[in-house]
């Protein structure tokens, strides 16, 4: 006889639902990102003087960089892990140990003002050596060239965090470590967003005959490589090897590429979900930066450089995490689900916060109105990713519970 096991409760862990591949790094990640504007913002404006060896921009930079997305890009590496390797999800104290080396680099950051520059230095890359050990392990034996694109992505960006610490402890401000991982954000971005025309081509296969989508392949890679000349031009600008002018013009060619391939998936004429249509979003910053950056090459000044920055951090790399947290988090393998108000409307207040910073470097004279605005619209938005990448973890934890006390004997 089928007797369910309707009195047998087993207690549940409220990190629990975290506890599986990468969970637990995406609510790691959300969090950190929220309490970095939290704590930047007031420390910028002169409101808060935290003790730290860093500047506050060096210490922004490096939070948002090393600390932010890499975490995001390890909560989906390891999430994923079992598709792509066939290989059992990472779990228990391998994944703790590596999520309390992620904690021990904030730590480090947090309390640089009485330890070497070294030691933090040290700390800070713990984390980034390890999940390139793990996601390789993972990855090598899969041959799969995405896979390893992503983990020479994690590698440059390990030897860019090693050449921010440097600069920082020889000049006191990072340029080129904080530009090298910059471009090296920039390619996963664009990594990401490359499946764009085949999740368009899905919509429109699912919802009838449209026209259809103009192969993109040569484009592809002319825009690929222009932007990665025009990036490695731009990281080394400031020691003179090439002429700005020069680095203005293979920058504005980039931007007008990135154009042209956006443009070229069809905006106005394949129909597609909202996930497809803030993908788009997200991609546009790469474009918008390029032709910023080119012209503070061109004459524009310092502030169309700060501006591009922020174009591609928060606009194009913040935009695109958030989308890949959201995609991971839902449990599926593709960004083709169809999005909620509350996602897309995060989506939109990443993208707008990323244009009221963009706006305030151009615009000094309305800084003390515009980045409180960006700090609150970037801290809703990924609060919010974390409420409800909490509240759905814990349903599945619990909906699994109640299958289990329920199972027949």
């Amino acid at each position: 006889m089928l007797i369910p096991r309707r009195n047998r409760r087993t207690p549940m862990n409220p990190l629990s639902p975290f506890k599986a591949g990468g969970g637990l790094f995406l609510l790691c990640g959300a969090l950190h990102a929220a309490a970095l504007a939290a704590v930047w913002v007031p420390w910028f404006l002169g409101l808060i003087s935290p003790e730290m060896a860093l500047p506050p921009s060096s210490w922004h930079a490096h939070e948002f960089l090393f600390g932010v997305v890499p975490a995001i890009i390890g909560g989906a590496l390891l999430t994923a892990a079992p598709n792509r390797t066939g290989r059992p999800l990472p779990a228990g104290w391998p994944l703790s140990m590596l999520l309390a080396v992620w904690i021990v680099g904030r730590l480090g950051l947090a309390g640089s003002a009485g330890l070497e520059p070294l030691t933090v230095a040290l700390l800070a890359l713990l984390f980034p050596m390890s999940l390139v050990a793990v996601a390789g392990r993972e990855f090598l034996l899969t041959r799969n060239g995405r896979n390893l694109t992503i983990l020479a992505v994690l590698a440059v960006l390990v030897g860019a965090q090693g050449l921010f610490h440097w600069e920082l402890w020889r000049f006191g401000r990072s340029v080129h470590g904080t530009r090298l991982a910059v471009a090296a954000l920039l390619a996963w971005t664009a990594l990401e967003a490359g499946i764009m025309p085949g999740i368009a081509g899905g919509w429109r296969k699912a919802r009838g005959p449209s026209p259809p989508q103009v192969s993109s392949a040569r484009l592809d890679g002319v825009a690929m490589g222009l932007g990665l000349l025009a990036l490695g031009i731009w990281i080394s600008e400031d020691e003179g090897i090439v002429a700005e002018h020069l680095s203005g013009v293979l920058l504005l060619a980039a931007g007008l590429t990135q154009a042209a391939l956006l443009a070229q998936w069809r905006p106005r004429h394949a129909p597609s979900g909202p996930s497809v249509a803030l993908l788009r979003v997200s991609y546009a910053f790469i474009p918008a930066g390029f032709l910023l950056a080119a012209w503070a090459s061109l004459g524009g000044g310092a502030a169309f450089n700060a501006a591009a920055l922020h174009a591609w951090t928060m606009g194009a790399i913040g935009g695109m995490a958030l989308r890949v947290m959201v995609r991971t988090a839902a449990g599926q393998s593709g960004p083709a689900s169809t999005a909620s108000r509350l996602t897309t409307g995060i989506h939109l207040a990443v993208a707008a916060a990323a244009c009221a910073r963009v706006a305030a470097a151009l615009d000094p004279q309305r800084t003390m109105l515009l980045i409180p605005l960006a700090g609150a619209l970037w801290i809703a938005a990924f609060l919010t990713f974390a409420l409800l990448h909490g509240r759905m973890s814990g349903r599945r934890a619990s909906g699994d519970a109640n299958r289990h006390n329920h199972a027949p004997t």
